[in-house]
């Protein structure tokens, strides 16, 4: 079968960001053995596969999972279940693997049963492909709000979503984006501010509604001196969730004190150790409500480029340029 293998294995030991400047540096479309599955896997034949900032940081090597040289990439995607359990045998699946497994950026894949969702009928493909990471994320994340948050990466894709269950839970919302542009592109999500790290003004506007709205939670994919200073404004007992790498500068701790004084702490959120502590019924549960979301229109997937597998290796890196969008692999041509 074909597919798009690492060129490169272990840990790079150095972080440049979820930016490729050639696919050719970290990928060879490839010739490889169709995967054989145990009794609890299944195999699925791929339609479509998501292209996420994990993926990016993955096949670089700055993922905090080991690479394994000629393994398959690709963490998400969405198929038609051709061998494993009877019941979900000719499914279309939403499905996600382990770095150590056979990867979504492939004709076919490899996962455990119990990482693969049976689909709609009325989701797309390209919904279909995007139906888990960023989604099953954002709902798991926002179980941790109560009362007034702060979202960076704001205009992500991750960031709409969640922008979105804020909204729909009244719940109000600080979003923080880098510029005018990205500020445009969630005006409709509902923030109840906007804030923009590249304007002159952001240190005064940030002191000023963190002050008027409280939140003591910010749920943070950059990781900067930005997020740094937003944390310093936020009250007493104010959590910052780090679920993301997105900026390439580490930030450095300004207030140590309130650490000991108003009692802040600095946490991380994975979706894998979420899912494996997660009972079925918040499984079940958190899928159903996504699926609701994308059959009604309430969440989409903003598609910046469709790029052939076949394709991928010269085209992945200028898509990923494109900042208004998920890049979407597409593996059966149909």
């Amino acid at each position: 079968m074909k597919a798009l293998t690492l060129l490169h294995e272990g840990f790079a030991h150095v972080s440049t960001g979820p930016t490729i400047k050639a696919g050719s540096d970290w990928l060879k479309y490839a010739d490889v053995p169709k995967p054989v599955i145990d009794a609890s896997q299944v195999l699925i034949r791929v339609l479509t596969a998501a292209v996420n900032p994990s993926d990016l940081h993955f096949i670089k090597g700055e993922y905090g999972q080991v690479r394994r040289l000629g393994a398959v990439a690709g963490f998400e995607g969405c198929g038609v279940v051709e061998q494993g359990p009877k019941a979900l045998i000719g499914q279309r699946v939403a499905f996600f693997v382990s770095p150590d497994g056979s990867g979504a950026w492939a004709e076919y894949a490899v996962t455990q049963a119990t990482a693969c969702v049976p689909l709609h009928d009325g989701i797309s493909r390209t919904d279909g492909a995007n139906q888990m990471v960023n989604p099953l994320t954002a709902v798991a994340m926002m179980q941790m709000v109560d009362g007034p948050v702060i979202i960076t990466a704001a205009n992500s894709q991750l960031g709409k979503l969640m922008l979105g269950l804020a909204r729909d839970a009244g719940i109000p919302a600080i979003a923080v984006v880098r510029g005018a542009t990205a500020a445009n592109a969630i005006k409709d999500y509902g923030a109840t501010s906007i804030l923009m790290t590249g304007n002159s003004d952001f240190v005064e506007k940030a002191s000023s509604e963190t002050l008027l709205l409280k939140p003591r939670i910010m749920l943070d994919a950059v990781g900067d001196q930005f997020s740094e200073k937003l944390f310093t404004y936020m009250p007493s007992r104010a959590r910052w969730v780090s679920y993301g790498k997105l900026s390439t500068q580490s930030p450095c701790l300004t207030h140590m004190g309130q650490f000991i004084f108003m009692d802040k702490r600095i946490e991380g959120f994975w979706l894998s150790k979420w899912i494996s502590n997660a009972s079925k019924s918040e499984l079940t549960s958190a899928i159903q409500k996504i699926q609701t979301r994308f059959v009604s229109g309430l969440w989409k997937t903003d598609v910046a480029q469709i790029v052939s597998l076949s394709k991928a290796v010269n085209e992945l890196a200028s898509a990923t340029k494109i900042k208004d969008g998920k890049v979407v692999l597409d593996i059966s041509g149909g």
